[in-house]
């Protein structure tokens, strides 16, 4: 019995895409409003909020405006017009702002005083002593690098950079005739300068200090010495950052991502955050100037842009206030001599970051590059590190005379820049670089080493969910596997032939490639699901991803729910589906995981009559994913890999401590903890890997017990 799809579109079943990222947002910021988590780690969870709404206005907002500039009144799954999404969007978002900063003023602010940490919120409240400081620090540090800009019939508004922090003044001039003007002046708090600025110690020993603005309000007047100041205040904007670049009219793809970024800086301002006390007279100028809405002005309660919050993350001397650092676990299937080929040899690894480390991943490339038998090396980059050992690696093998081929992509979005310059590096050293296929993303993660050996060519591959970036696989949770099965390396050798070349194979035999049939084959998992629970037989589905959006796929999930099946979603961020629709969703829970780690990796469980298939990868359940990029999603075979990846999915399904669950009116709560073993699964897989290296499992499953997903409880 097929599905009829119209039965599960309705638009009432699903949440906005834009709106359900707002409610992630706030999930991130309920960590900084946990009393429970040690002080320093809310200040670093409220700087991330902050820094997420600057990427979402760039992004989102501005590709919403461009929308309704354009006319498009089409509307999306959820049958809200553009319109009609800024409009809700202003409301939520303003709301948003409002927690952060009653968050910061209310809670985060007096905390730091009880600990001896001051902020000195005007630069009025300064004592005698502490302004003679700041004087003399402006003096030095401060004066020579400051261009105050003014605005005149002569001089037009300067161009203000996109996300930089400004002062605006009025200037009070005598014309000719001796009667008073009042004149726009701006100055750039320069972004070369720490925003905090360390006072010395107070009398009782109190670390004190200010914000950078504070000090060149106070010093304003000194730069402009022949008029008077008659009010200043700091203003931020936010400008549309989306990229647009048509493609197939680029001759050179990296010459105009160049122009483009340059572009970036000048776009449609789309947000304006002023503090509060802005004099209204100065308000209106910038206004006028920016173009800009009253729904689009956020008059703040505090100082702009709280992503400095990280920079004090990083102040010494407070370290019982913060999370101990974590250090990743060696990877118990290689712990001893051998080199890492034959380690692959011996079977299939999972690797699971940031718990185990990513060395491996790292050790892999420079093996290969160093290894006389390596002929080729493979490798598809999309984010990486500043000082990456992985591009260091690949540069020393095509100098070593390996055939080295690098997919870089430049369209990874404000990770262009880097990008480019990583990728005419790597022409430089001599290796093969591909930008990219046009009209598409290539966001997969796959490493390809083709090896000599006694039995002729063996290829070896390194499979993941995350960046080949060794900086954030500290912070972000991944998977990744290292095999040398030789249907998978025919696969990846036709992965990296499609991007060169553009060749598809006839057939594939183990990986799932969008946007070729990615799509097909998880609708096609799902629907063997709903028909095994028709039959009256067990059927089960978990999945574990980033966001969750494709109207295609959560229809399929509400049919097979309706027809019986049991399915657990953890999704960290958006999610358009809705659980608790009477004889719609009913099967269906969401959980979202938001702890001291970003929850990255993409697991997807299908029950499959007894016959369980598990698949791991680069790919959400998002249109982008499935129709717009080069995704790989991988199958895990090796059964004790299997128990293992079961296991992951199992301990995240029982986490009550950083749980958040979706509710049938499409708000997140916390579980519920009265009676229950407290159990936060990223601490459980901390302390697990760490077990593990010491006793050096010789078997992954987990103490050897055999997990099977059962269902999330019952919340």
């Amino acid at each position: 019995m097929q599905w009829n799809e119209k039965e599960y579109t309705k638009p009432e079943y699903y949440t906005n895409r834009e709106l359900s990222w707002v409610k992630f947002n706030e999930r991130v910021l309920s960590e900084a409003r946990d009393k429970s988590l040690p002080l320093f780690e809310r200040l670093k969870f409220l700087s991330i909020t902050a820094s997420n709404l600057d990427e979402f206005f760039m992004i989102r907002v501005a590709s919403l405006k461009d929308m309704v500039h354009a006319k498009y009144t089409k509307t999306d799954i959820a049958g809200m017009t553009a319109k009609e999404q800024l409009k809700a969007l202003s409301k939520v978002t303003k709301e948003l702002v409002d927690t952060q900063y009653s968050t910061y003023n209310r809670s985060l602010l007096p905390a730091l005083k009880k600990i001896g940490l001051k902020v000195v919120e005007h630069h009025e409240n300064l004592t005698k002593e502490q302004q003679e400081f700041v004087d003399t620090f402006f003096e030095d540090e401060v004066y020579p690098v400051l261009t105050p800009m003014a605005m005149d019939s002569a001089r037009p508004f300067p161009l203000i950079r996109n996300k930089t922090l400004n002062i605006g003044a009025l200037i009070s001039k005598k014309d000719k005739k001796g009667k008073e003007e009042l004149e726009f002046a701006t100055v750039q708090v320069p972004s070369v300068l720490p925003r905090i600025v360390q006072l010395p110690d107070d009398k009782d020993g109190n670390t004190v200090v200010i914000l950078l603005e504070e000090v060149i309000e106070r010093n304003i007047n000194k730069l402009f010495l022949s008029n008077a100041v008659v009010c200043t205040c700091p203003y931020r904007i936010m400008r549309n950052a989306d990229l647009t670049i048509d493609e197939d009219e680029a001759a050179d793809l990296l010459k105009e991502i160049q122009k483009q970024l340059k572009k970036r800086q000048w776009g449609e301002v789309i947000r304006l955050e002023v503090e509060e006390r802005m004099d209204e007279r100065l308000l209106k100028i910038l206004e006028e100037e920016f173009q800009i809405k009253d729904e689009d002005i956020f008059k703040i309660n505090g100082p702009l842009d709280l992503t400095f919050l990280m920079k004090m993350y990083g102040l010494s001397g407070f370290d019982e206030f913060k999370t101990k650092p974590y250090v990743p676990a060696q990877v118990p299937a290689m712990m001893n001599d051998e080199d890492i080929f034959t380690q692959i040899r011996q079977g299939d690894i999972l690797l699971h970051h940031p718990y185990m480390t990513f060395y491996p991943v790292v050790d892999f490339v420079q093996q290969a590059a160093k290894d006389p038998n390596v002929l080729a090396i493979k490798q598809t980059l999309y984010r990486v590190s500043g000082n990456s050992p992985i591009i260091k690696a690949l540069a020393q093998a095509a100098e070593n005379g390996k055939q080295v081929t690098v997919l870089v992509e430049l369209k990874a979005r404000f990770d262009e820049e880097n990008n480019i310059v990583w990728a005419k590096m790597l022409e430089k050293a001599g290796c093969h670089v591909i930008y990219g296929v046009i009209g598409l993303k290539t966001h997969s993660k796959i490493t390809l080493v083709v090896r000599r050996e006694e039995n002729g060519i063996r290829r070896y591959v390194h499979l993941g969910t995350g960046n080949y970036n060794d900086s954030t696989a500290k912070l972000y949770t991944d998977c990744g596997i290292l095999t040398c099965s030789a249907r998978i390396g025919e696969d990846a050798t036709a992965v990296f032939n499609m991007l060169s070349g553009y060749s598809e194979p006839r057939t594939w035999n183990k990986l799932v490639v969008a946007p070729l049939w990615m799509r097909d084959r998880f609708l096609h998992l799902i629907e063997i699901e709903r028909k095994n629970a028709l039959e009256g037989r067990r059927a089960r589905i978990v999945a574990k991803m980033n966001s969750l959006c494709d109207r295609g796929i959560i229809a399929a999930l509400y049919a097979a729910s309706a027809a019986g099946v049991k399915i657990d979603l953890i999704v960290r961020g958006i999610c358009c589906l809705k659980v608790g629709i009477p004889g719609i969703s009913e099967n269906i829970t969401v959980r979202s995981i938001v702890g001291n780690f970003l929850e990255h990796s993409r697991i997807f469980y299908f029950y499959s009559d007894g016959n369980e298939e598990i698949f791991m990868g680069s790919a959400d359940w998002m249109p982008r994913n499935l129709d717009k990029r080069v995704e790989i999603v991988f199958p895990v075979e090796d059964e004790n890999l299997k128990e293992e990846v079961k296991h992951i999915l199992q301990i995240q399904l029982e986490d009550n401590v950083k749980a958040h669950i979706l509710q049938p009116d499409g708000t997140y709560e916390k579980v519920d903890k009265r009676g229950k073993m407290l159990l936060n699964s990223q601490d459980f897989f901390c302390e697990e890997a760490t077990r593990r290296a010491k006793i050096k499992l010789p078997e992954t499953a987990a103490d050897k017990r055999i997990f099977v997903p059962a269902e999330a409880p019952e919340e």
